[in-house]
C-alpha cells in the first residue's frame, strides 16, 4: 500500500479547474475533427484533400510541441494555457468566416495547436501540485477524464449543429468552447515562473540529454506502443466489422464499448490510487492489452467483439495515468513541461506516420495480421516495463525511487 499522503490545500477545487480547462480545449478540437473533414467533402474536395486536413491536426503539435514545452517551463501555467485557448478560438473564426481550403487547413492548424500545447501546461501543473506518487496517479486519472468526456461533448455537439443550423454556426459555436478554459484558469492559482537563466540554462541541456536516459527511452517507447495500439484498433474495428457483415450501429456499439471502458477505469482509479502504483498498473494494463488483440480476430459475434473492446479500453484508459506519473518521476524538475512536449511530439508524430502503415499492413497481409503484430509490440511493451522499475533512477538527482515505485 503506498503511504497516504494529504492533498496541498485548494488541490481539490484546482484540480476541476483544469479538467475543465482540459475539456474546454479537447471538445473544440474533437468537434472540430468531425465538421473539418465533413466540410470538405460537402464542398466536393477528394479523399486524399481530407486526409491531408486530419494530419493538419497532429503536425503543429509534432514540430512545436518541445519548444512550447520549454516555454511553459519558463512561463508557468496561465500564459501558455491563454496562449492555447486563443489558438483554438481564431480555428472557430477562421471557419466560420470562410470554407476555403486555406481557412480549413489554418482552422484545423490551430485547433491542435491549442489542444495539444493545452494539455502540455495543464499536465506541466498537475504533476508539480501533487506531492506524492500516488496523488500524481490519482490527479492524472481525474484530468484524463477530460479527453473521454471531450470525445463526446465535441462531436455530438458539432454534428448536430451543423444539422440543425449548418456548419458556419457549428464552427462558430465550438470556437466558444475555449471560452470554458479562459473562465476555469482563474482558479488555478498563479505559480511564479521559473525563469531559466545563466546555470540553470546550462543545467537544462538539449532535448538530447533526455532522450540519452535510459529510463525516458524505455517510457517513450511504451507510451509510443499505447498510442499505436490506440490507432490500430480504430483502423481495423470497421474493417472487421465490413467484413463479417456488422451494421454501422454494431461498429458504433463496439467503439462505444471501448469508450465507456476508458471513462470507467478513470473514474475508478483515483478512488484506488493508494493501492496502486505504477509499476502495477502499467504491467497489468499492457499485458491486457496484448491479450485483448490476440483474440480480437478470433472473435466472430458482435458481443464478444464488444467484450474485447471493452476489456482494451480499460488497459488503455488506465495505462495513460501510469505513464505520466512515471514521466515526472524520471524527469529533472526545472523539464517537466519540456518531458511532456517530448512524450507529446512522439505521439503527434505516430498518429501521422502509423495510419499509413496499417494501411499497408491491412492492405497486403489482412486486419488480423495487423492486430497480431501490434500484440507482440504490446508483450514487448510489457517486458520494457519490468526493464523501466527494476533500473530507473530520478533524472533530476533525488535519490532513490518513491515508495510507489518499489512496490
Amino acid at each position: 500500500m503506498n503511504p497516504q499522503v494529504s492533498a496541498p490545500p485548494g488541490f481539490g477545487h484546482t484540480l476541476v479547474a483544469l479538467v475543465l480547462c482540459q475539456l474546454g480545449l479537447h471538445a473544440c478540437m474533437h468537434g472540430m475533427r468531425v465538421a473539418v473533414p465533413l466540410q470538405a467533402l460537402s464542398i466536393g474536395y477528394s479523399a486524399m484533400t481530407v486526409g491531408f486536413l486530419v494530419a493538419m491536426f497532429a503536425i503543429v503539435p509534432a514540430l512545436l510541441s518541445i519548444a512550447f514545452g520549454r516555454f511553459t517551463d519558463r512561463a508557468g501555467y496561465h500564459t501558455p494555457v491563454r496562449l492555447a485557448a486563443g489558438l483554438s478560438i481564431v480555428a472557430g473564426i477562421s471557419l466560420a468566416a470562410s470554407d476555403s481550403l486555406l481557412a480549413l487547413c489554418l482552422g484545423a492548424a490551430c485547433s491542435g495547436a491549442g489542444s495539444g500545447f493545452g494539455m502540455i501546461a495543464i499536465q506541466r501543473t498537475v504533476s508539480r501540485m501533487a506531492t506524492s506518487s500516488s496523488m500524481r496517479l490519482q490527479a492524472f486519472s481525474w484530468i484524463a477524464l477530460a479527453p473521454s468526456a471531450a470525445g463526446l461533448l465535441g462531436p455530438l455537439l458539432g454534428g448536430s449543429l451543423i444539422d440543425l443550423y449548418g456548419y458556419r454556426y457549428a464552427f462558430a459555436a465550438l470556437g466558444c468552447l475555449p471560452l470554458l478554459t479562459l473562465i476555469a484558469a482563474h482558479w488555478v492559482p498563479v505559480q511564479a515562473a521559473s525563469h531559466v537563466e545563466g546555470e540553470n540554462t546550462k543545467q537544462r541541456g538539449r532535448i538530447l540529454d533526455l532522450l540519452n536516459d535510459t529510463s525516458m527511452r524505455r517510457l517513450l517507447f511504451i507510451n509510443w506502443v499505447v498510442v499505436a495500439s490506440w490507432d490500430a484498433h480504430g483502423f481495423v474495428v470497421p474493417i472487421l466489422g465490413h467484413e463479417r457483415g456488422y451494421s454501422a450501429t454494431a461498429v458504433g456499439g463496439i467503439f462505444a464499448a471501448f469508450g465507456a471502458a476508458s471513462i470507467v477505469v478513470r473514474l475508478i482509479i483515483p478512488l484506488i490510487s493508494r493501492w496502486l502504483s505504477s509499476r502495477m498498473l502499467m504491467t497489468g494494463s499492457v499485458a491486457l492489452a496484448a491479450v485483448a488483440f490476440t483474440v480480437y480476430p478470433l472473435l466472430s459475434p458482435v458481443w464478444a467483439m464488444g467484450m474485447c473492446a471493452f476489456a482494451f479500453g480499460l488497459a488503455l484508459g488506465s495505462v495513460q495515468p501510469a505513464i505520466l506519473t512515471t514521466l515526472h518521476d524520471v524527469t529533472p524538475d526545472n523539464r517537466h513541461g519540456e518531458a511532456l512536449a517530448l512524450r507529446s511530439t512522439f505521439s503527434q508524430s505516430s498518429m501521422l506516420v502509423m495510419p499509413l502503415l496499417f494501411g499497408a499492413v491491412g492492405t497486403s497481409l489482412g486486419a488480423p495480421v495487423l492486430l497480431w503484430m501490434m500484440a507482440g509490440f504490446l508483450g514487448a511493451g510489457s517486458w520494457q516495463v519490468q526493464r523501466l522499475f527494476s533500473t530507473q533512477k530520478p533524472m533530476g538527482g533525488s535519490e532513490g525511487l518513491t515508495e510507489s515505485q518499489k512496490t
